[in-house]
């Protein structure tokens, strides 16, 4: 049985999805409040304009751990020699 961590790959697509439905959600809590504005609940906007902020700090937050996972992806290829050495670009001749 797979878990969305059992490796790096997993749980970055796992983030990738986590921030696809924050979007989602930012999207919504947007016509709410542009509905909520017209109907002129204040408190309503309120609660709404503090959902949407924490919704920016998760988004964020996310954004950073999809970061770290690509760094340590690309850190176990290197240690596992999982990628290609890259070419050198100096030439055989020395000067």
């Amino acid at each position: 049985m797979q878990t969305p961590f059992d490796s790096v790959e997993n749980a970055q697509q796992y983030v990738r999805l986590l921030l696809d439905a924050i979007i989602e959600a930012k999207q919504d809590i947007q016509s709410d409040l542009t509905a909520a504005t017209n109907a002129r609940s204040e408190r309503r906007v309120e609660a709404l304009r503090l959902v949407g902020f924490k919704l920016d700090k998760l988004e964020h937050h996310l954004q950073s751990s999809a970061r770290l996972l690509n760094d340590l992806r690309t850190l176990r290829r290197l240690l596992l020699d999982e990628r290609a050495e890259p070419v050198s670009l100096r030439s055989d001749h020395q000067l």
